[in-house]
């Protein structure tokens, strides 16, 4: 596989411990007693691979095998808030978007990239109102767009109007959080709001606007990508790759059935999804990819979202994303 900066990050990332008194040799068996490694990660909510793995304690039995166990944990609002928690060791792993991840990527992060999976074609984009008279991304000039600071919206934006040649500086960002981004775009205060998840779902479903583009439309580049702490993929790569691995084959299955990894918990109440919204989700669902191992082709299109962010100054300059991946092949318990 020609990723030779990755993988020598990932060998540097589980030799460094050959240099404290603690080193390991390698995921040999746990001492007879031992305790299970602990696997901190967010609470999954309603919906999603990990909320069936709470459920059915499916997760558990497959970390079992390298002795290992999850503690759920309060979820982060978003990528920044779980970099945090990685970085302070509260959370061992998270999962979110290369956009979102680049500005905690800029400093000196506490977490590696193991596995992504390729942009959501249909579930991000750029919202408009049906009445807006907004009918391409040209039409956004002169025009009010709201976007999450360094997000996944401000990216899935500028890349939008660099592929269809709009000048930025024609089109004004709005930066808002997604709570405010919702109540201006339904008063017309912005003119579109660039979203992913669950405000494209809303919106969609509500039939009250469209997509002028979706991220395929955009060329869009936002992988999704899963992140693990540093220290716990040197001490314990053999739990990094039993996780990958059975995300990896989780997210198959939630593509091939979407619906099944819907309404986990519960059916009713605001966290359940019914109706239109149900639909979009299930469509969303179908198109999305599973997540894999980040090779060569999928670290180009890593980096040249973060040569957009430091190109459009929401970076100072370009991050350093290859020297943050982590080659999950490379790791124990490779079998692929």
């Amino acid at each position: 596989m020609k990723f030779a900066r990755p993988v020598l990050a990932a060998t540097a990332l589980l030799a460094a411990t050959a240099c404290g008194g603690n080193a390991e040799a390698g995921p040999a068996s746990a001492p007879a007693g031992a305790a299970a490694v602990e696997l901190r990660l967010p609470e999954p909510g309603n919906s999603g691979v990990l909320a069936v793995a709470k459920k059915d304690g499916s997760l558990d039995r497959a970390l079992a095998a390298v002795h290992a166990k999850v503690t759920w944990t309060s979820a982060p609002a978003g990528f920044a808030e779980a970099a945090d928690a990685l970085n302070s060791g509260r959370l061992d792993a998270a999962q979110g978007s290369i956009s979102t991840g680049l500005l905690p990527l800029a400093g000196k992060p506490g977490f590696a990239l193991f596995g992504a999976a390729q942009p959501d074609p249909i579930g991000e984009g750029i919202l408009v109102k049906n009445n807006s008279g907004i009918k391409s991304v040209k039409d956004l000039a002169g025009r009010k767009v709201a976007v999450d600071a360094g997000g996944a919206g401000e990216y899935l934006l500028l890349q939008a109007l660099a592929k269809y040649k709009v000048p930025a500086e024609q089109v004004q960002r709005v930066r808002l959080s997604p709570e405010q981004a919702r109540s201006q775009f339904s008063i017309g205060e912005v003119d579109a709001w660039a979203a992913t998840g669950e405000p494209v779902v809303t919106e969609l479903a509500h039939a009250s606007a469209y997509l002028v583009t979706s991220g395929f439309g955009a060329g869009s580049d936002n992988y999704r990508v899963w992140a693990v702490r540093s220290e716990l993929a040197r001490q314990h790569p053999e739990v990094v790759r039993a996780l990958y691995d059975y995300l990896h084959e989780a997210d198959g299955r939630a593509q091939r059935d979407p619906a099944a990894y819907l309404n986990v918990f519960t059916s009713s109440g605001p966290e359940a999804v019914s109706g239109r919204a149900k639909d979009v989700r299930v469509d969303v669902g179908r198109a999305a990819a599973p997540v894999g191992p980040i090779q060569e082709a999928d670290a180009v299109r890593l980096e040249k979202v973060a040569q957009l962010f430091a190109a459009q100054h929401v970076t100072p300059s370009v991050v350093d994303v290859r020297s943050h991946l982590l080659d999950v092949n490379s790791l124990a318990g490779s079998a692929r």
